[in-house]
């Protein structure tokens, strides 16, 4: 089990990649091969609480100089580069494939699709139209900066683009994790209940745009916007706030907007 988020032992596949070495309990499966790696993390019984905490920090440290590459990669193509974040059900993905469709055309884009399994989301984002490729963590429940820089290797997004990280669906350990984006999204669903913000502090926290989604069914929901607002800014009282929704389209400009703005 992974000392850093506790998440159990499993393999990692990422389409259409040739072989290469990966980060620990990462597995990868593309067109062309299959990858296969033990994972690394410390297993041992009885481990002291100190060795643990020095095993967490050389992992996070690790993660983050995958993290420092991937940004300089960013950078270089000016590309924006976004890590989508929300609990399983927040409509993320349905917000994603729409905004795809409303921007297609105008800028470049491109899509890495995290899941514990299967390739679902992976083939309604190239529906689209939107090159996407697939992570399968197994039992993981993040995405690792490492994982991400494998992908960029064959995942085709011109310079000026803007490339959409979206994560495993968890509001834990993806907070710890970070992949060289500009920005963490965290897409919030009104059916999930307005105290998400403080009960899972840490991703409200590392996150700079909480996006309100599924607002067309506030009248049939008893949800507290303004508290959840409140608790929200408590956790971060800098963190942007855009009410949306995918289905019907409400506040759609304004999320197409805020993206437009954050483009080097």
């Amino acid at each position: 089990m992974c000392t850093v988020c506790g998440c159990g032992e499993g393999d990692t596949k990422l389409e259409g990649q040739s072989i290469h070495q990966l980060p620990p309990h990462a597995f990868i499966r593309g067109a062309g091969g299959h990858h296969h790696h033990a994972h690394t993390h410390s297993h041992a019984p009885g481990m002291t609480q100190a060795r643990m905490v020095q095993i967490e920090q050389d992992i996070l440290g690790k993660n983050n100089q995958y993290a420092a590459r991937n940004r300089q990669w960013f950078a270089d193509r000016a590309i924006l580069a976004l890590n989508l974040v929300s609990s399983p059900g927040s409509g993320k993905t349905t917000l994603l494939t729409e905004t795809l469709t409303r921007l297609q055309g105008n800028v470049p884009m491109a899509v890495v699709e995290g899941d514990q399994q299967t390739s679902n989301d992976a083939d309604r984002i190239r529906a689209t139209g939107v090159p996407a490729l697939q992570i399968n963590t197994g039992k993981g429940c993040h995405l690792d900066a490492h994982m991400v820089g494998h992908a960029l290797e064959s995942l085709p997004i011109d310079n000026g683009g803007i490339l959409f990280i979206e994560n495993v669906g968890n509001l834990v350990c993806p907070a710890a994790f970070d992949l060289g984006e500009a920005h963490k999204v965290v897409i919030l669903s009104v059916t999930e209940g307005e105290d998400k913000p403080i009960k899972y502090p840490d991703m409200f926290h590392a996150a700079n745009l909480m996006i309100l989604n599924k607002i067309d069914l506030l009248p049939y929901l008893r949800f507290d916007v303004a508290k959840c607002e409140e608790y929200a800014r408590r956790v971060n009282p800098n963190i942007q706030i855009l009410h949306v929704s995918a289905t019907s389209g409400e506040g759609m400009e304004g999320w197409l907007n805020w993206l437009q703005q954050q483009r080097p």
